[in-house]
């Protein structure tokens, strides 16, 4: 399946070691052609670390995408009703984001592009990131697995002698697990060795 022609809303929550990852495969999207509309959260924006600043970051995302980024609850809400979209993909999702969806929770601007993807029965891709999905966090993790309409980008642990509890998404897988999501599917396997591919 082609992704030309495609509305696919791309969010970022808080995992700022990730952002430069997640660049390549959301120019991806675009180059096939795909309109990519941008959510960011309020951690994106606000925050500076050493893997760069938030007012950058957005800049760069604009950039790539051609659409300001959507940074409000009240900017995200359109996206069901107004401006629906085939797909919403997350990457990073964060576990503290994560948590918060299988609970429920609409407190960003991500959240509630996922809210209202799902309202319209759409594929939400998860692309995770984060340092307890085998701990506390992997209740929330199995939850979202067992929802209808939620898919994953394959995931392994990025570092297990580590960190054994940290799982992150294989970000090359991201561009197949949209398409087989588009199509109902979930992209198979879901549990990679992830920290094989790491540098």
């Amino acid at each position: 399946m082609s992704l030309k022609g495609k509305r696919i809303g791309f969010g970022f929550t808080g995992s700022h070691c990730t952002y430069a990852e997640v660049m390549p495969y959301l120019q991806q999207l675009v180059d096939e052609g795909a309109e990519v509309r941008p959510v960011v959260s309020y951690t994106l924006k606000s925050t500076n670390t050493r893997f760069g600043e938030g007012e950058e970051w957005v800049r760069k995302i604009e950039e790539i995408t051609g659409f300001p980024v959507i940074d409000s609850i009240v900017g995200a809400e359109p996206l069901g009703p107004k401006l629906p979209l085939d797909c919403m993909v997350v990457a990073p999702m964060t576990g503290n984001s994560m948590s918060k969806l299988a609970n429920a929770m609409t407190d960003s601007p991500v959240l509630m592009a996922i809210k209202a993807t799902l309202r319209n029965c759409k594929p939400v891709v998860l692309a995770i990131s984060t340092n307890d999905a085998l701990g506390l966090n992997g209740v929330n993790l199995m939850r979202l697995m067992a929802t209808k309409n939620i898919y994953f980008v394959p995931f392994g642990q990025d570092a297990p002698e580590k960190k054994p509890n940290s799982m992150v998404a294989r970000m090359e897988l991201l561009r197949d697990t949209v398409v087989s999501s588009i199509e109902g599917k979930q992209f198979q396997p879901v549990i990679v060795e992830k920290f094989r591919y790491m540098n």
